[in-house]
């Protein structure tokens, strides 16, 4: 599989989860942006970036923090721990609130 569809296939698999989960997003295209691909780069702490070459999407945050790449949300959707990983409140604790 060509490196565009895998990445594709992450985007889709990142986006279904949270309109699944009915979290509000905002999907970035950087291919469309050098801006954008800018900011994306320069907020990826720097432990998080790969040795070599540039970070590929997708990369996700939770406005200006940086939360994780695909591998690190795939990890949190496995154990069950996407909400803390986005840096949300779980929707059970959201619902039990008054």
């Amino acid at each position: 599989m060509a490196a565009k569809d895998t990445i594709k296939k992450k985007q889709q698999d990142v986006v279904r989860f949270l309109e699944a989960n009915k979290i509000e997003f905002e999907e970035v295209d950087i291919t469309m942006s050098e801006e954008q691909r800018q900011w994306m780069y320069k907020n990826i702490p720097p432990e998080k970036k790969p040795a070599q070459g540039n970070p590929l999407p997708p990369q996700i945050f939770n406005d200006d923090r940086y939360c994780g790449d695909y591998d690190s949300f795939f990890e949190s959707k496995e154990s069950n721990t996407v909400f803390s990983f986005l840096g949300l409140k779980s929707r059970l604790a959201s619902k039990a609130e008054p």
